[in-house]
């Protein structure tokens, strides 16, 4: 009876061994490319950080591993100064295009951006496909019909999926790609997003180890211009408060990553639980909404403000969207600016409609 149990036990012991391997994510990733003749990975416009770095990542991992021809590439421009200065430090191999040409048999890899992202280039129809999402974001996307995805909202950057993939095939990033990737992880945890996943927590010691902790101190202190500080004043004049609740549209803005900087400062401020801050960028209209641990869901708050009007999405505490096509000139329209105003503070349950400025014009002027 005993030898019937041992051959029994040991039966199932070989059935569970026997079971094949789950494929690891970046395996699943590099088969579902490997049909391709070349491999183009797309950021979203304006790429920041995490985009840079997570796209730097994915380029490297598909041309180490399928000896592909890989280009990274996103639209728009790089404006805020600690990310310019990224750039000219570690020298990504990223290209800026207004336009997506993409030569036929070309697989698109989406990273830090979703299917239904309106900030980035458009995909046209032809023989190149979108066959794998990338991202952090929270979504509502219907991304099942795609041969790969790997959506992790819960997870603090793409960076930490995209070095993941690295650390799983063995392919440890120069010092330069780390220090990216170091960089992405610590910019997408400022104002009050200081989750990190137990991914986000072991991914963390790997690329410490191996970025330059002298360069990530340099891109943290990155020189301003003085259009900078102008734009800032212009930003804290135009700054309404509701209670606990802030609303500013800047008179102008150099780029949309402007709005983000200004709404990160914002939300600092004591009295502030909510911030919206938005301006126009060329014909659109960019949004950024930031809260603190008592000002709610960002991302909720965004979808509600611009609903019918136009984007959003993000994080818990980060989120923005965009108006496509709604302005023109330096200015957010009169009817349009009152619009924005009405419906966030009917979206943060605001009753008051008369605001006082963060910083009175009479203060400024009574101190020069």
């Amino acid at each position: 009876m005993d030898n019937v149990k041992t051959n029994a036990s040991t039966n199932s012991n070989s059935k569970r061994s026997a079971r094949p391997r789950r494929k690891r994510r970046s395996e699943r990733l590099l088969a579902v490319l490997e049909p391709f003749e070349e491999v183009v990975v797309l950021m979203h416009d304006n790429p920041d950080p995490d985009a840079i770095a997570s796209g730097w990542a994915i380029k490297r991992l598909i041309e180490e591993k399928l000896l592909k021809t890989v280009r990274l590439l996103g639209g728009g421009a790089i404006v805020r100064a600690e990310n310019r200065y990224m750039v000219k430090l570690l020298q990504p191999p990223l290209e800026l295009t207004d336009e997506l040409a993409i030569p036929p048999r070309t697989a698109i890899v989406l990273v830090d951006c979703g299917l239904q992202a309106s900030n980035r280039l458009n995909v046209a129809d032809g023989d190149c496909k979108i066959v794998a999402v990338i991202d952090h974001h929270e979504s509502h996307e219907f991304t099942s019909k795609l041969p790969f995805r790997d959506l992790r909202p819960r997870v603090a950057a793409s960076a930490t999926i995209a070095a993941t993939y690295l650390r799983e095939q063995n392919l440890p990033p120069n010092a330069n790609l780390a220090t990216a990737l170091m960089y992405a992880l610590r910019s997408e945890t400022r104002g009050n997003q200081t989750y990190y996943s137990s991914t986000d927590r072991a991914i963390l010691p790997w690329l410490t180890r191996l970025a330059d902790p002298q360069k990530l101190a340099q891109i943290e202190d990155a020189p301003l211009s003085r259009a900078y500080y102008s734009d800032l004043v212009l930003a804290l004049q135009n700054t309404f408060m509701y209670d606990a609740v802030a609303f500013c549209l800047l008179p102008r803005a150099e780029g949309a990553e402007i709005v983000g900087e200004v709404a990160d400062l914002l939300i600092r401020c004591e009295e502030i639980h909510r911030v919206f801050c938005g301006a126009v960028v060329e014909n659109d209209v960019v949004v950024s909404v930031r809260t603190d641990q008592e000002g709610g869901h960002a991302t909720e708050l965004v979808q509600a403000t611009l609903a019918g009007l136009g984007r959003g999405g993000g994080h818990v505490h980060r989120a923005g969207g965009k108006i496509a096509g709604r302005a023109s000139g330096e200015r957010v329209p009169d009817e349009l600016h009152e619009e924005l105003r009405r419906r966030w503070l009917e979206t943060c349950s605001v009753d008051r409609q008369r605001g006082t400025r963060l910083v009175r014009r009479l203060e400024i002027a009574e101190n020069l």
